[in-house]
């Protein structure tokens, strides 16, 4: 008969929680948990892509994650600078998840910079009506050629 020697508390295998006590979980798991990331393989493959980095350093996804840490996370355009307040039990409602991270007051600026200045060309991009009848299309596509685009 052979038993897990790695399984811990409640059936758990040991790279999901790095300490019993639950004052650390690895960082994809607390991106997912925070909801940075809509999946957790998103976040693994944020980290491994270099976009998240722990206290100034690229790390792996199974890096423990603890109250105090400092993450820089590159996010659609945007660098958010957090803090890492707690550690969330579970993947919970908004409010629970924003409690878990505090973001860096310059990074909040940024980011306000950042929605005015796509707000701003959203505004300045031309919107057609309605669709584009047949000649329409094909001149869009051939100014689309024209310019390199398809």
């Amino acid at each position: 008969m052979t038993t897990r020697r790695n399984a811990g508390r409640h059936g758990r295998t040991g790279g999901e929680l790095t300490d019993d006590d639950g004052d650390a979980l690895r960082l994809d798991r607390w991106l997912w948990c925070v909801r940075l990331y809509k999946s957790r393989s998103l976040a693994t493959a944020a980290v491994g892509g270099g976009h998240v980095h722990l206290n100034g350093a690229r790390v792996k996804a199974a890096r423990a994650v603890k109250p105090g840490d400092r993450l820089t996370v590159s996010q659609d355009g945007r660098e958010l600078e957090l803090t890492v307040r707690a550690i969330p039990a579970r993947r919970g409602p908004a409010p629970e998840a924003r409690a878990c991270y505090e973001e860096s007051a310059d990074s909040i600026a940024r980011g306000a910079r950042l929605g005015e200045a796509r707000r701003l060309a959203a505004l300045t991009t031309p919107r057609p009506q309605g669709r584009p009848d047949k000649k329409e299309r094909r001149d869009l596509l051939a100014f689309a050629r024209r310019q390199g685009r398809r």
